[in-house]
């Protein structure tokens, strides 16, 4: 974190702080890996089986500055009806945020933390998937800001379906 001075124009000096964000560290808050036809499971396949990956971001404050965030990745592997693989992660990271304006917080929290967390995620996930058995599952990269954006948009429309009720009881 860094300081700099500034003349507020009447010779004394105020402290403004440079925006900065920082990793103070990451962890694995669960895993779960489910392989329920092993060893069927594992035979070689006619067809590619269909995958579903689900994502998503949570943040809470831990205090001033910190947060806690947390990108929850599940993703599972069907033939037909049969599944072949579940898998769950919630892979969190405490972050300091400071110096930033307040209308930067949220991007900051669900779009850019998620995209510093995404590439540790991503291999802990191909790791599990190998380490059942299976070719590693690796998640193609994940426009958080899209993601953001639509999540936005719902709050907003269930915003305005709220305010209706309100105003139509």
């Amino acid at each position: 974190m860094t300081t700099d001075t500034a003349s507020n124009g009447n010779g004394s000096a105020q402290q403004q702080q440079s925006p900065s964000l920082n990793i103070l560290a990451q962890y694995v808050k669960d895993l779960s890996f489910e392989n329920p036809g092993a060893p069927r499971s594992l035979q070689a396949r006619d067809r590619s089986p269909s995958i579903n990956i689900n994502v998503n971001v949570n943040a809470n404050p831990l205090a001033e500055n910190d947060f806690d965030v947390v990108l929850s990745l599940s993703a599972q592997a069907k033939d037909g009806d049969k599944m072949l693989f579940n898998v769950e992660l919630a892979y969190g990271g405490v972050f300091r945020v400071a110096g930033f304006p307040q209308e930067h917080m949220l991007p900051l929290l669900f779009i850019e933390c998620p995209r510093l967390l995404f590439p540790f995620a991503r291999q802990i996930v191909a790791d599990a998937t190998r380490n059942g058995g299976f070719p590693p599952l690796m998640i193609d990269p994940i426009d958080f800001a899209q993601m953001f954006a639509q999540r936005m948009a719902e709050e907003k429309v269930r915003a305005q379906v709220a305010n209706t009720n309100d105003t139509a009881n």
